[in-house]
């Protein structure tokens, strides 16, 4: 019997979810509201671990695919002191391939493969337990139904407020992320500054993070602890003196302004590493949001989620490697499963799994967040040697 599967969201998670049920020969259908995979910048790199993310590749198919890719020298971490002090130097061993990294880009062409997406289609609502199965609404007024809905569709799921009143609070630390093109060419020092993989300087409650993409790209991110609003008052929340006609907000669209901002908001740090920030071209905000660490929900028979929908957590590299792993394991569910209650069952088993792993996770980041960006920038060097001794 094959079931109506619909996946919604064509990241990580859902790709996998896919590309796993294409392995097994079981249809399922693809919904994704970009306009086309290129339609928007597909972000930075990540690594893959062993046990989770390149295991979901092996279920699919994709390891040697994804070996070929990769890049091991990416997993090198470079630490150094606010006053440009080189405190760590870890590079991986050559045959090393615990966590190598892979562009997100490269990443979700592999997983697309043969995989029929129905590109532009934005879901505006999913209503369980009708007489034909879960109804799916669209923002173009149509309507369908499916035996099983899976959201995979990120922080803001349209499809968790079919089984969970939950919603994302802010952790209080937000990001800023820009880039460097062309690195080695035009920034040479930088790119020995960087290394092959990442270069991280931990302050007081603040931190630079550059890190290796192909390609000679590079993306920087600036995090710190501050209100929602911090942009809004840069006196009282950023604890920066104003200069002669400096307004007090900050138009975070206006690139030069939010250079100069966190340019005065990491004074005092080794020229290089401001070097990051002043060669940096487009500014992106991103305060940092998560899920209650233990988010569980009641089973709602034909409705699922996979990865930021269902467990959303700190990015400190475990959130897309439990997302594809989550899919890979809820496609050979779905494929073992020859009958409708079988199907319901093999989803009740694959959450029960996935609440109990993702919450080992969450608690795990959340700690991790609060030793990253810290009043103590010690802490952040223990955590990398606990995790990383050399």
């Amino acid at each position: 019997m094959r079931h109506r599967i619909a996946v919604i969201g064509g990241g990580p998670a859902g790709l996998t979810f896919a590309r796993v049920l294409h392995r097994h020969d079981h249809p399922v259908t693809v919904i994704e509201r970009d306009p086309a995979p290129d339609a928007r910048p597909p972000g930075g790199t990540l690594d893959l671990h062993e046990k989770l993310g390149q295991l979901a590749l092996s279920k699919a198919g994709l390891l040697a695919e994804f070996q070929a890719l990769s890049r091991p020298e990416g997993q090198a971490m470079r630490i150094l002191d606010t006053d440009g002090t080189v405190l760590r130097d870890w590079r991986p061993r050559p045959d090393d391939r615990a966590n190598p990294e892979i562009d997100r880009g490269q990443l979700r062409d592999l997983l697309l493969g043969p995989l029929d997406v129905r590109w532009g289609q934005r879901v505006t609502e999913v209503v369980p337990g009708t007489r034909d199965g879960v109804l799916v609404h669209f923002a173009d007024g149509r309507q369908e139904t499916f035996d099983l809905v899976v959201g995979a569709d990120g922080a803001r799921s349209r499809v968790r407020p079919a089984v969970s009143a939950a919603t994302p609070h802010y952790t209080g630390v937000t990001l800023i992320e820009t880039s460097l093109d062309d690195v080695d060419t035009r920034h040479p020092d930088l790119a020995r500054l960087i290394g092959d993989g990442s270069v991280a300087v931990y302050g007081v409650n603040r931190a630079l993070v550059a890190q290796r993409n192909s390609g000679g790209h590079v993306k920087v991110y600036a995090q710190f602890r501050a209100p929602l609003d911090w942009h809004t008052d840069l006196d009282r929340h950023v604890n920066q003196n104003r200069r002669a006609g400096m307004d007090a907000s900050l138009d975070l669209a206006d690139a030069d302004a939010v250079r100069s901002s966190l340019l005065a908001m990491f004074d005092g740090w080794a020229a290089p590493v401001l070097d990051l920030l002043r060669h940096g071209t487009a500014f992106v905000h991103r305060p940092l949001y998560v899920l209650p660490v233990s988010h569980t929900w009641t089973h709602v028979p034909g409705v699922t989620l996979l990865g930021d929908a269902a467990h959303l957590m700190p990015p400190l590299g475990v959130g897309a490697n439990l997302a594809m792993l989550e899919g890979a394991e809820l496609a050979e569910s779905v494929a073992a499963a020859p009958g409708p209650g079988d199907l319901d069952e093999g989803v009740r088993a694959f959450e029960e799994q996935m609440w109990a792993r993702a919450g080992r996770w969450a608690k795990i980041t959340a700690v991790g967040l609060e030793r990253l960006v810290s009043p103590d920038p010690a802490e952040a060097l223990a955590l990398f040697d606990e995790v990383q001794p050399s």
